[in-house]
């Protein structure tokens, strides 16, 4: 009976989801056009930046600097004259402006080490300070081509081959689709969770569920397991269709397997949705309750920032959050390809961590009912 119970339970929680618009609406967004746009347009990537250039050196070194600037990184550049870079640069018109002085490529093999000023439009930060290092690359590394078709380039002891795994043409939208999807999984099922049983209680109908023959046990997995399930239909159909399909980022490894731990990361975070849920007593304070729980979850599991960059003392706090164990997994099976031989400590971590979780809530979910009957 209390298998029954469950059951009848959690189809009554589907039905509920189902009349709930915002949810829905909610949960197709977070996984398609928020994993596209969180890939796409990733605000620390430099895409089609504005550059002018003034070439008072009109040289060959001059002209391929010039042509050194193309697309996806830089708009064409546009040649002006030094009077119209002010005017420009207070316009908008330019991110960037490089003004190449004159007898440029003469001072350059005179060793003489002449000075390219650039002028850049900080205001537009996010382009500003990766434009910087970009241009200061191309340059220089133009200038350094150049002069080695006119001298003896010394040979160098150490020749250095790059050789980039798992992701080899550099694309941030590799990384930025894979966790986005990793984000929203903890986002959704500690969301769905919590308001079903808010919006139970604000509805009335929890007072009916106390006059029946169910258990607080029954009535809480029955909320876990329906809502884990949603989200986790809707984990394998963005990975499928969003990220492999539209945005054509490979998976490396085991589809099922990634699953497997996002069910077990499921089975804590809407066990902790419930948790908050037993806390706030309207929807608004769900909110305030979940940016204070849910931005340092995402923020030092390791998705956002490498986890080796943090202190030590957070690092080892954050070993006790279902993310980091389930960015962990997730890296190392969608993107290396790992088995379960090597993410079998995640996946132990999380039954723990779950277990943990699910005890805390279910405790705290018997003592609000409690008050209620």
């Amino acid at each position: 009976m209390r298998f029954s119970n469950i059951l009848h339970l959690g189809i009554k929680e589907l039905r509920s989801l189902i009349r709930d618009p915002i949810m829905l609406v909610l949960i197709v967004y977070v996984f398609t056009a928020g994993v596209y746009s969180a890939a796409t347009a990733m605000p620390e990537t430099l895409n089609k930046a504005p550059i002018a250039i003034v070439d008072e050196d009109h040289s060959h070194l001059s002209n391929r600097i010039v042509s050194a600037f193309y697309l996806p990184y830089f708009i064409p550049p546009v040649l002006i004259s030094r009077s119209e870079m002010d005017a420009g640069m207070d316009t908008g018109l330019y991110t960037f402006a490089l003004d190449i002085p004159p007898d440029f490529q003469r001072d350059v093999l005179a060793g003489r080490r002449p000075t390219i000023q650039l002028n850049v439009d900080a205001t537009r930060m996010s382009q500003a300070f990766t434009g910087s290092r970009y241009i200061q690359t191309i340059v220089s590394g133009e200038v350094n081509a150049f002069l080695q078709g006119h001298r003896a380039a010394a040979a160098s002891p150490v020749d250095l081959e790059l050789r980039v795994r798992f992701n080899p043409s550099l694309k941030k939208s590799w990384f930025g689709a894979v966790m986005e999807v990793i984000n929203n999984v903890t986002m959704l099922a500690i969301v769905l969770t919590g308001a079903a049983l808010i919006r139970e209680r604000e509805h009335g109908t929890i007072e009916h569920l106390l006059v029946m023959p169910v258990t607080p046990f029954e009535i809480m997995m029955s909320k876990v397991w329906t809502m884990a399930l949603v989200v986790l239909s809707a984990t394998a159909l963005s990975l499928v269709f969003v990220v492999q399909g539209l945005l054509s980022v490979p998976i490396e490894g085991s589809l099922m397997l990634f699953l497997a731990g996002t069910a077990l990361h499921l089975f804590a975070t809407t066990s902790m949705g419930i948790f908050l849920g037993t806390i706030a007593r309207s929807m608004p304070q769900f909110g305030l309750l979940l940016m204070l729980v849910l931005l340092p979850l995402q923020m030092l599991s390791g998705s956002i920032t490498p986890r080796e960059s943090m202190p030590d003392l957070v690092q080892f706090l954050m070993l006790g959050a279902p993310n980091t164990h389930f960015v962990m997994l997730a890296q190392a099976i969608l993107y290396r390809g790992a088995g379960l031989e090597v993410v079998w400590p995640q996946f132990a971590a999380l039954a723990a961590i779950g277990a943990i979780l699910f005890s805390l809530s279910l405790g705290r979910f018997r003592k609000a009912l409690g008050s209620m009957a």
